[in-house]
Formats: structure tokens, C-alpha cells, sequence
């Protein structure tokens, strides 16, 4: 065991808490923090450590500031449950944590859509800030997408995360609902405005960008569907935005949905 917390958030995620879990044993101690789950997730995450606390969700990012400061450890590494930790990283991790040069470490991620591995399109540098000091990061005041904001200099693992992303498509349809929600929400907390040319430019600038200028049609079919996945996801962000603008909510509706961590990339 080494001197490191391991933090997964997760909610009704049963299928995939036992293999997460099994990939951080390294770990000195393992956080679990669910947002009540309905299905047999606590249980399964029982069996690999004692730590499982429940916390109201609320966004990933408040979920995670909560999280943090309940470390045991100086050190800590957060890991979604789609997500496990490679036997190569988890030996990086300790070299690194006997002599830490900086506050904080970048991690790629070599991601999996629909049983194939992703290399190519947006998501071929996909890199994530989840090494760090306890009391030094935190998550940014996001409703989606929040990074860490690291009171510190950063580093990069050569290591990767191996990350299980949609499993099927209507776990990503699933999602979709809720992440375009909170991303118009965070474009209204940056004064942008709804209108026809984004909900358009956005769309086919995703499409583009990820498929045809970052290679996402070499990796066939899947590559196809993420690029048209990652457009329609900007296309609701946007034209919820337009609907936001348009007919605001009264004020005792609720500003956004809750739901499970955030496990997308974007």
C-alpha cells in the first residue's frame, strides 16, 4: 500500500465498481462517494473498502470538492468507475509519490467506444488532471466539464488510464439530456447568447474538427458515430441555451438536472 487516496464518485454504476475498484488495491486508502445509488453498487463497493459515504448530488464538480478535504492521505487520485488505473500507472504513481516534483499530474486517457479503442478525433489527446495534492486542488465552480484549479506546478504521467467511455448508445443518449443542460447553463454564466449561427456553427465545427481535421474517420464506424455524437451534443447545448434566453425559468423551478458523476469527455 502507498500513502494515496483514491476518490471514485459514482452512482448505479453495478456493472462497473467491482473492476474500478480491483485496478486502485495499490492504494492506502479507497474513497468511495455515492450519490445514493438504487442498484447494488454500494454493496459491490463494500466488498473492495470500508470507506463508502453517501453525499447528495448536486454537479461532479461540487461532488468532488466534498470529497476531497475527507481524504485520509496528503495525496490523492481521483478515478471515475468507468475508468481503471493500469498496473504500469499504479507503479508510476508510487515512483512518483517517493519524490514528487510537482503539486499535480496529467494523465492521458486511452479510451474504449463500443468495445473498440479510440485513437484518433478529439479524443486521441484526451488528458485529465487527476493527481494531486489534498490541499491544493480543487474542481472549478462548473455545472459540466469542471477541471482542477492546482495552486501549484503540474507534470504528466507516461502511464495511461484505460476509460471505458458509453458502453452502449443509449447510455450515451442517457447522458446527453442532462450534460447539454448543464453546458448551456455554463455558456449563460459566460454571458454567451443562443442564436441560429452557433446552434449551427457549433454543430458542424464539432463534426468537422473531430472527424475529418483530427482523423476521427480512421477509426471507422465509431468514429463516425462519436463525431456525430459530439455534434449533436453541441447542437442541444446551444439550442437549449436559445430556449433558456428565450423563456426563462420561473424561480421555483430547479436551475438544472442531477444526476450520476460525470463520465464524458468533451
Amino acid at each position: 500500500m502507498i500513502p494515496l487516496s483514491v476518490i471514485v464518485p459514482c452512482f448505479n454504476e453495478e456493472k462497473m465498481i467491482g473492476d474500478c475498484l480491483a485496478s486502485v488495491r495499490f492504494a492506502g486508502e479507497i474513497l468511495v462517494v455515492d450519490s445514493f445509488s438504487t442498484d447494488r453498487t454500494v454493496e459491490i463497493a463494500r466488498r473492495h473498502t470500508e470507506r463508502v459515504e453517501q453525499h447528495e448530488y448536486v454537479n461532479s464538480a461540487v461532488q468532488k470538492n466534498w470529497a476531497i478535504p475527507q481524504a485520509k492521505y496528503p495525496w490523492v487520485l481521483i478515478v471515475d468507475a468507468d475508468e481503471r488505473v493500469t498496473p504500469e500507472l499504479a507503479r508510476e504513481i508510487e515512483t512518483i509519490l517517493g519524490n514528487p516534483r510537482y503539486d499535480g499530474y496529467w494523465i492521458r486517457r486511452r479510451n474504449f467506444f463500443l468495445g473498440k479503442e479510440i485513437r484518433h478525433g478529439s479524443w486521441r489527446s484526451d488528458k485529465v488532471l487527476r493527481l494531486f495534492r489534498r490541499d491544493a486542488g480543487r474542481y472549478q465552480d462548473k455545472h459540466v466539464h469542471a477541471e482542477i484549479e492546482l495552486d501549484g506546478q503540474t507534470g504528466r504521467c507516461q502511464e495511461v488510464l484505460t476509460h471505458y467511455s458509453y458502453r452502449t448508445l443509449d447510455d450515451f443518449l442517457r447522458k446527453a439530456g442532462r450534460y447539454s443542460t448543464w453546458g448551456a447553463l455554463n455558456a449563460q454564466d459566460k454571458g454567451l447568447r443562443g442564436c441560429g449561427w452557433r446552434v449551427f456553427g457549433h454543430s458542424a465545427g464539432h463534426f468537422l474538427k473531430g472527424y475529418l481535421f483530427q482523423g476521427g474517420f480512421l477509426d471507422g464506424t465509431p468514429g463516425l458515430i462519436i463525431a456525430f455524437m459530439e455534434a449533436g451534443g453541441a447542437f442541444l447545448k446551444y439550442a437549449k441555451l436559445w430556449e433558456m434566453q428565450r423563456n426563462p425559468p420561473s424561480p421555483a423551478e430547479p436551475k438544472g438536472p442531477k444526476g450520476d458523476s460525470e463520465q464524458v469527455s468533451g
